[in-house]
């Protein structure tokens, strides 16, 4: 495809290790079978493993069931890494704490626009509102085990992947709150180029060019 041009954006604003991981959270949303291996045997030879396990695992929140689990299973043949015996995420008594992490996370990817984020997904689904809180912000993204700002990179690259447009350009202000630079950003964007199509890296370029003139 057409190589383009994110102004001063572009991939040598991540580091080997980061790149590595946005780049498998696009394809494990996205890619095809052999994209998501082809991606994993690079992050297994360049990032930390453990940035790969939290990866894996907040997946099924972008990419679903099917693919998360999918992408899990390659995970395990080319790491070679075994399950852990056991996670806090099987812990279900932690409902609590998850609902309090889930609250901080999403108001720090949100900012200002968190009060109104919630009262619309409510309006959506109660339901709905809750399992965002207590599953997604709070049971799978607020692990410690990998810092929010990295999170929300490869948030960046799974939603223009999947076209996600909502989505991403509320996850390109969610990348910039949580610590994130405009070069990392904008690299994170670039970094999916190959998933496609040049019409499209026009529209989230323009998409991107808005956010950062907010």
């Amino acid at each position: 495809m057409t190589s383009l041009q994110y102004e001063s954006d572009s991939v040598s604003a991540l580091d080997a290790a980061t790149l590595a991981l946005v780049r498998l959270s696009a394809a494990v949303v996205a890619g095809s079978e052999a994209q998501v291996r082809a991606h994993m045997a690079v992050a297994a030879r360049e990032t930390p493993h453990e940035w790969v396990e939290e990866l894996v695992l907040q997946s099924y929140l972008f990419a679903g069931f099917p693919r998360g689990l999918n992408a899990a299973r390659e995970w395990r043949k080319i790491s070679g890494r075994a399950a852990p015996r056991s996670d806090e995420g099987e812990e279900f008594e932690r409902a609590e704490e998850w609902a309090r992490r889930g609250e901080e996370t999403c108001a720090t990817v949100y900012g200002e626009f968190y009060e109104g984020l919630r009262r619309n997904i409510r309006a959506l689904h109660p339901a709905l509102d809750a399992w965002m809180i207590v599953e997604g912000y709070g049971k799978v993204l607020g692990r410690p085990q990998l810092e929010l700002r990295l999170r929300e990179l490869c948030i960046v690259a799974a939603c223009a992947a999947a076209r996600q447009d909502r989505q991403l350009h509320s996850h390109l202000h969610g990348a910039l709150n949580a610590g994130a630079t405009e070069a990392e950003v904008g690299a994170s964007l670039a970094a999916v180029e190959e998933m496609l199509e040049p019409d499209e890296m026009r529209r989230y370029a323009m998409l991107w060019a808005r956010v950062k003139g907010k």
